[in-house]
């Protein structure tokens, strides 16, 4: 049996620390360095990019910046590079990294190329309906910039396996970056899961854990972690997943550097940005409720356990296009009757009243229907003060915002616009925006849907020369795990007492498209954590969320408990419109979320309340 492959991150999305890499490399012993560039935005940054550099430009540029500073430091150590900043155009990307590698003199680089995830050239000839997996529409009259399969870890292998140093690719799924390497590195069989057998689906189940935990950067060492308080988070370490033989692997970070490493920070990345019990990726679907974890020293955390089920029979695609235009203008109310200021404001500007263009679940289209604006669509959002006695400006002021779009750039700029200045001396006391009138931009919509994955057969080069890459079909019989029931201890009667949530429970958000997830879980240090998990489940039911989370009250939820984990993780569907590139909300792609759940205030019974004393991070 091998040792450990030791993988690590340098980037968690485009634009993370630049310098990452340069510590990843230089911090301690590693086999690879992975780089995780893509989010469902990114394709569409990217397609802007290519659109005003020209074709081959649209991958990430920053990747090239990392390679320079650290390429020559990865050839003299053996180090392996492995990433997705290949974007759009991962030929392009290489074309890049190559001549910088002749630049910078530093003898022969293997450079492999994955491609094959690009599905526009051949979209219309495909035998696929494209039908959105969130809203369930065709995409009659749509007109896509991009569309990219989720591709798995067998074409990194198989680019490893050729001997290739730096492997750039397209759109695979954030796991792959760990799936890939840990196969190459342990000889792990991809058809042999893909057969249905039970000891290799579940290695990959754990790589694909693995590779969930370290894909966004310092989020797994204490970034974007609700106990922060008395953590180090000045400059977090990047994360290390030392990948076993057996699918098990430790998630590290380097000796010395800041942020920590715990059973809660794992949790919490665990929990991010996913949906059901089961994660399913292309090399096999990972059962997330039966994953284990137990720390196993300073900055160190175990997971084990992850049993594995069959892979889909689809891939999934990521799909974008141009929605149109949109503009954006916000009003400030300031101190007594900020309703009947802002309902003035809006009957002047859209002629609708407050309480019509707040009316629940009117859609964006009906509201600037039944508006006097000349625009497809209508948001409004109204944030009013919680101040009954401002002592400062900034506590007495309220926020109206309005956005509109339209597919012309005409319609959502100054016929909007001039409606809003020219009440500036015609409307409520103190009225004034929070900035100058702007011209509109443009917008896109991201349309997740997926494909046959026979009609998508990856392709590597390494150094220019085709490499072959096996594609294997899953098995006919589907491989499916029954977790163990967990039996729950029953929560002991007592009396209660108000307290935000966040006093007993953890919790991370984000968004999957136009929907958000929310991760909530008992951190380990909390006495009786049986017995509070029991209390958590039996509070966080939908309707409860809906009362909790009031601008969910009309949207489906579904709560999935994952016991092994203290857990239950709540997806709300259509929170996010069509996703964060259309969607006009001030947090557009659900980041806070859980912060604002943990807020709320529930009743709990008072023998469940930590003592003051306990550390909870």
């Amino acid at each position: 049996m091998s040792r450990p492959i030791i993988i690590a991150n340098g980037s968690g999305f485009f634009g993370d620390r630049l310098s990452a890499a340069c510590e990843m490399v230089d911090g301690g012993p590693i086999d690879v360095l992975t780089g995780d560039w893509l989010a469902e935005l990114t394709m569409l940054i990217l397609a802007r990019q290519r659109m005003k550099h020209g074709p081959g430009a649209g991958y990430a540029r920053t990747f090239l910046a990392q390679m320079e500073q650290v390429l020559g430091t990865c050839r003299d150590k053996g180090i392996r590079v492995v990433s997705n900043a290949g974007g759009l155009d991962p030929q392009g990307c290489a074309d890049a990294l190559s001549e910088i590698i002749a630049r910078l003199g530093i003898g022969p680089v293997s450079v492999a190329v994955v491609t094959g995830d690009d599905l526009m050239p051949r979209m219309g000839a495909l035998d696929e309906e494209w039908r959105n997996l969130d809203t369930r529409e065709l995409p009659d009259g749509v007109h896509f910039i991009t569309a990219n399969a989720y591709l798995g870890g067998e074409p990194i292998t198989a680019a490893l396996s050729a001997g290739a140093d730096v492997v750039i690719t397209g759109r695979v799924t954030d796991a792959a970056l760990v799936v890939g390497p840990a196969a190459w590195w342990h000889g792990w069989s991809y058809a042999d899961a893909a057969a249905g057998d039970p000891s290799a689906l579940d290695r990959f189940a754990g790589a694909i854990v693995a590779g969930h935990a370290i894909e966004c950067g310092a989020q797994v060492t204490g970034g974007n972690y609700s106990f922060f308080q008395g953590l180090n988070l000045l400059h977090p370490g990047f994360p290390i997943a030392e990948v076993a033989d057996d699918g098990s692997s430790i998630i590290t970070k380097h000796a010395g550097t800041g942020g920590v490493v715990t059973v809660g920070t794992v949790t919490a990345q665990l929990l991010y940005e996913i949906g059901s019990r089961a994660y399913a990726n292309p090399d096999a679907t990972a059962r997330f409720d039966t994953i284990q974890l137990a720390q196993e020293g300073d900055d160190r955390v175990r997971i084990w356990g992850v049993r594995g089920e069959s892979a889909p029979e689809r891939l999934k695609v990521a799909a974008n296009y141009l929605g149109g235009f949109r503009n954006s203008m916000t009003l400030v109310m300031t101190g007594l009757d900020p309703d009947a200021k802002a309902d003035l404001a809006l009957r002047t500007i859209t002629g609708l009243s407050l309480a019509e263009a707040l009316e629940p679940g009117l859609s964006a289209s009906t509201r600037a229907t039944r508006s006097s604006l000349s625009v497809r669509e209508l948001d409004v959002d109204w944030s009013p003060t919680s101040y009954i006695d401002p002592a400062t400006a900034d506590q007495a002021q309220s926020f109206l915002r309005i956005t509109v779009r339209d597919s012309d750039l005409k319609a959502v700029a100054k016929p909007f616009t001039t409606a809003v200045i020219e009440a500036t001396l015609a409307s409520y006391p103190g009225m004034f925006p929070t900035a100058p009138p702007g011209e509109g931009s443009p917008y896109g919509v991201y349309w997740p849907t997926t494909v046959n994955r026979a009609a998508v057969p990856a392709s590597v080069t390494v150094d220019g020369q085709a490499v072959p890459v096996a594609s294997y079909l899953r098995s006919e019989t589907s491989v499916l795990v029954d977790a163990p029931a967990v039996a729950l201890p029953e929560v002991r009667e007592s009396s209660v007492l108000g307290v935000p949530l966040g006093v007993v429970v953890d919790a991370r958000s984000g968004d999957k498209g136009g929907d958000a997830n929310i991760g909530a879980w008992i951190p380990a240090a909390m006495p009786l954590r049986d017995e509070v998990y029991a209390w958590l489940v039996s509070l966080l039911t939908p309707d409860r969320v809906r009362e909790l989370l009031p601008e969910a009250a009309l949207l489906a939820i579904d709560v999935h408990p994952l016991p092994n984990l203290h857990a239950v993780n709540i997806v709300i569907h259509g929170l996010l419109g069509r996703g964060v590139g259309e969607n006009a909300r001030s947090d557009p792609q659900a980041k806070g979320l859980g912060e604002h759940l943990r807020s709320r205030i529930v009743p709990v019974p008072r023998h469940l309340l930590p003592d003051a004393k306990v550390d909870l991070a």
